[in-house]
């Protein structure tokens, strides 16, 4: 895991122009499930970058998570962790919404990225229905709840 500023990042992904959202609550007492069907969605990722917007509360997770490889208790805004490997992602994207932090997640493919905030909710975004169905399908698939209608605006 490797962690890094990325001050820049957060503007280039609200000033992109996803086709395609699909908004899910997030299952707190069902994570593990959760994210074992983003990261499985599309095939064996192999990297991934999350990007911190906000830490609403001290990020107990993350920074058992940094701690545990001997990095630097950093969880502000702009700061990038990218992990390596579907293990890596995993546990990864697990601490972040186990914390409530408002983060974006870019995986390697870049076939979708998510916007996820404190509020318990997350969003899929895709430049093709295919590509978004790819992540929703396993989702829905496992009856983690959509919510319909919801537009996210970044």
């Amino acid at each position: 895991m490797n962690i890094s500023e990325a001050p820049d990042a957060l503007k280039k992904f609200r000033r992109t122009a996803w086709k395609c959202q699909q908004t899910f609550l997030t299952p707190m007492n069902d994570l593990r499930s959760f994210v074992a069907a983003i990261v499985s969605a599309n095939g064996q990722m192999k990297s991934g970058c999350v990007t911190i917007e906000q830490a609403v509360f001290e990020p107990t997770n993350l920074l058992s998570l940094l701690a545990s490889h001997s990095m630097p208790p950093r969880y502000a805004r702009g700061i990038s962790l990218t992990a390596a490997g579907q293990q890596e992602i995993e546990t990864l994207l697990h601490a972040m919404f186990s914390d409530w932090i408002d983060f974006i997640f870019v995986p390697e493919t870049r076939a979708f990225a998510i916007y996820a905030d404190h509020d318990e909710f997350t969003t899929f975004f895709a430049h093709t229905r295919s590509n978004l169905n790819q992540v929703v399908t396993p989702l829905v698939d496992k009856r983690f709840k959509m919510v319909p209608d919801y537009d996210r605006r970044l």
